[in-house]
């Protein structure tokens, strides 16, 4: 199916190009969302005689979008979510829990201008881009913790693993395999190589059997 793009579309084309589709994507998305027209002779010259006021709102969108996304830069969201001691989430972290947590924060986030490449199902953190035109994209961390002090750690980057939480280290700051690998005291190595039988005696050389005949 060709179409004429309204707007710009990764991968796809700019503003005012005809490309051709598939049916079901331009069906499914590029029409429902604005972001297209069928590109019939009648659409392509009412495009053509508005072509001037579309890129002038493009441009003044783009414009807010870009104070928007230095707003956002460097924006970290806390999700506080269940997760087993391997980090693995009970569930996962999707496009509208972000875009919520966003709005809470005191930005309008739409979850359909949120990314991911698929859903985030551990402990961490994640970027995420958010696409708020399309020609404005901005970098967001999520911090997945188990609670906010958890959280807080992440951000740090100070968070040691599940593992390293439960590992002991000796006071004398060796660990259990050196302190096996340790040598033994020279006075019980030497002790553990004589005989543990009190009536048993060392058998005589060959030499010494000779001098008795």
């Amino acid at each position: 199916m060709d179409v004429i793009l309204l707007q710009r579309v990764d991968k796809l084309g700019q503003m005012g190009e005809v490309v051709n589709v598939k049916p079901g994507y331009a069906r499914n998305y590029l029409l429902p969302q604005k972001k297209a027209l069928r590109a019939t002779k009648d659409n392509v010259d009412e495009f053509e005689q508005r072509r001037t006021q579309l890129e002038a709102d493009n441009l003044d969108q783009r414009q807010e979008a870009e104070i928007v996304a230095d707003r956002l830069e460097g924006l970290s969201i806390v999700l506080t979510r269940q997760a087993s001691d391997s980090d693995q989430l009970y569930g996962s972290v999707t496009t509208r829990d972000i875009a919520d947590q966003a709005t809470e924060a005191g930005f309008t986030i739409d979850r359909r201008q949120v990314e991911l490449d698929r859903p985030i199902k551990t402990v961490g953190l994640h970027k995420v881009r958010v696409r708020l035109h399309p020609e404005v994209t901005v970098e967001v961390t999520a911090n997945v913790a188990r609670s906010t002090e958890e959280a807080e750690t992440q951000a740090r980057g100070e968070r040691p693993s599940a593992i390293e939480d439960d590992v002991e280290v000796p006071e004398d700051g060796l660990s259990a395999e050196e302190v096996f690998e340790q040598p033994l005291d020279p006075e019980l190595e030497q002790a553990s190589e004589q005989p543990t039988d009190e009536g048993e005696q060392p058998t005589p050389s060959d030499d010494e059997d000779r001098s008795d005949l």
